[in-house]
């Protein structure tokens, strides 16, 4: 029997939201030439992320009928009886309160009304609607949960400067159009579930031969969209190397999961979906702070946000 501590964590979904803070994080420091300022940074980076977990929150308590008819959810602490519902919804509003008042005080309103508009649209339009309604959930509800970078760059900007948003909402679509894949793979491994729960997921709607080639197809959406930083200049020669590279690796998952080796490889492309954003926004970050150190005669500005 866990604990009651370990069942409130598992509410969190601490992976997913570790993902999320991370992708954040990279929108911080893309965000200034040298090192963000530490308080938006680290105030910034705790609300992004009791926002992250009172929306996971949220959609155990939504999803507990289809969780416990799901092999891979029906442990999860709602399910099992770990935590009553009503203990889950006082411990998710108080994440989401005290994600709004350290960001609207300690960070900017702006920062606070975005974090505010992506929990709402992942825990209650994503989770509560379109996950039910529609084979495209996925890629109408895929927003909400691609944000982190733009609330990143929020914390530390306000997004004051003139290429503030077209640079944040580029990372923003590199998240959007890396969901259909990484979900859909998923969903393949997973359909029977997700039919037994009767969740309109594409495999489950339209087949898996048809979401096989929507996975590929944005795949290639997803690569092009990656070469987005270099071409705006956002990024240098070592984020768009790493980037070719992971994106080839990315292509030849989803070409193969059109004629694949065995049941499991969908799930294989899966977990690669997970390591594939990890490492892009790892070499984006890498670009942006240390490259600058092997050039000649070159050097980082630790003067946060002045040249605003």
């Amino acid at each position: 029997m866990r604990s009651p501590l370990s069942q409130y964590w598992t509410l969190t979904k601490p992976r997913v939201v570790a993902l999320i803070v991370f992708t954040a994080l990279v929108g911080m420091f893309l965000a200034v030439p040298g090192l963000p300022p530490w308080k938006e940074t680290v105030f910034g980076l705790l609300g992004i992320w009791l926002a992250a977990a009172s929306a996971a929150a949220i959609n155990h308590v939504l999803d507990q009928r289809i969780d416990a008819l799901m092999a891979r959810t029906h442990d999860r602490p709602l399910p099992t009886g770990g935590l009553r519902t009503s203990q889950a919804v006082v411990f998710a509003v108080t994440l989401g309160v005290a994600s709004m008042a350290i960001l609207v005080f300690l960070v900017n309103p702006l920062c606070a009304a975005l974090t505010f508009a992506s929990l709402i649209g992942y825990a209650i339009v994503y989770t509560g609607w379109l996950k039910r309604a529609t084979p495209q959930n996925i890629v109408i509800g895929g927003i909400a949960g691609a944000a982190p970078p733009l609330l990143g760059w929020s914390a530390i900007t306000g997004m004051a400067g003139e290429s503030d948003w077209a640079y944040a909402l580029t990372l923003v679509l590199i998240i959007y159009l890396w969901t259909p894949p990484h979900f859909w793979a998923l969903a393949i491994f997973r359909r029977e579930d997700y039919a037994k729960a009767m969740v309109p997921m594409l495999p489950v709607t339209h087949g898996v031969t048809y979401t096989r080639w929507q996975i590929l197809f944005y795949t290639v959406l997803l690569v092009l969209a990656t070469l987005l930083p270099w071409a705006l200049h956002m990024s240098g020669t070592f984020y768009i190397g790493g980037a070719v590279v992971l994106g080839s690796v990315f292509l030849w998952h989803a070409w193969r999961l059109l004629d694949p080796p065995d049941e499991f490889f969908a799930m294989r492309t899966f977990q690669y979906s997970v390591v594939y954003l990890m490492a892009l926004f790892a070499f984006l970050l890498l670009d942006h702070w240390l490259m600058p150190w092997l050039q000649p005669g070159s050097a980082l500005d630790f003067q946060p946000v002045a040249f605003r």
